[in-house]
Parts: C-alpha cells; sequence; structure tokens
C-alpha cells in the first residue's frame, strides 16, 4: 500500500484509482492481521479464467494487453467479501490473488480465509 501512495504523487491516472474501496467485511492480505481475536470459519476461493480477445494474443512473439486492471481486482475482492459476509464472517485474512495467463486463457483467482470476530468479554467477568 505505502508503493501506491508513493505513486499517486507521481502519475495522475486518466481514471482515478480508488484507493480504499468500502467492502462488506475487513480485508487483510497474506502478511496482515486483525488487531483482535477471531475465530476461522473456512477458506474461501473465487476462480474466473476468459477466453483470450484478438488484443491479447501474442504480436510478434511477444504476449501484449495481459493481466487484469485494479478494478477488476476490486470487483474479484468484492465479490470474495459479499460471499463471507453471506456466511457471517467478519473478516477475511489471508487474501491472495493470483493471476495465470496461457496460450488461450486469462485466469485469476482470489483467496482468503473467512473469520469470525471474537466477543471481548466484558470487565469484572
Amino acid at each position: 500500500m505505502g508503493l501506491m501512495i508513493s505513486l499517486a504523487g507521481c502519475f495522475r491516472p486518466a481514471i482515478p484509482i480508488s484507493m480504499s474501496p468500502n467492502y462488506p467485511v475487513d480485508v487483510f492480505y497474506e502478511s496482515q492481521q486483525p488487531d483482535r481475536p477471531f475465530t476461522e470459519m473456512e477458506w474461501l476461493e473465487y476462480k474466473e479464467e476468459f477466453p483470450l480477445v484478438d488484443q491479447q494474443k501474442p504480436l510478434k512473439g511477444r504476449m501484449v494487453k495481459r493481466g487484469n486492471t485494479i478494478e477488476q481486482k476490486e470487483l474479484l475482492l468484492a465479490r470474495l467479501t459479499m460471499q463471507a459476509k453471506k456466511m457471517g464472517a467478519d473478516a477475511l485474512i489471508a487474501v491472495r490473488y493470483q493471476y495465470y495467463s496461457s496460450a488461450t486463457v486469462n485466469g485469476y483467482s482470489m483467496r482468503g480465509m473467512a473469520v469470525k470476530y471474537q466477543k471481548e468479554r466484558e470487565v469484572g467477568q
């Protein structure tokens, strides 16, 4: 995230990039942890593959226009967080995004552990 902030001052994208999208549950990537106790529920994963369009096919042996945009990644994460919310989770932890490409498809997956925050005990109990 620090890298994105430092780059924001160096260029201005034609379309504003969302710096903090609002998801229905908290999101923690692989190197992050919630600052409160939680109970693991289950791993959730969202995968999709798309056939290559003409602009993505090799041009003189080079792979061009591959990958996903930040908006597509945010949409993936939104789908995963909605799935977590529907099952009663408060957060997704260990969230990991993977992209792959072959001669015929672009594919991606996003995975995370749905967790429920533990209720804090009242003082004196």
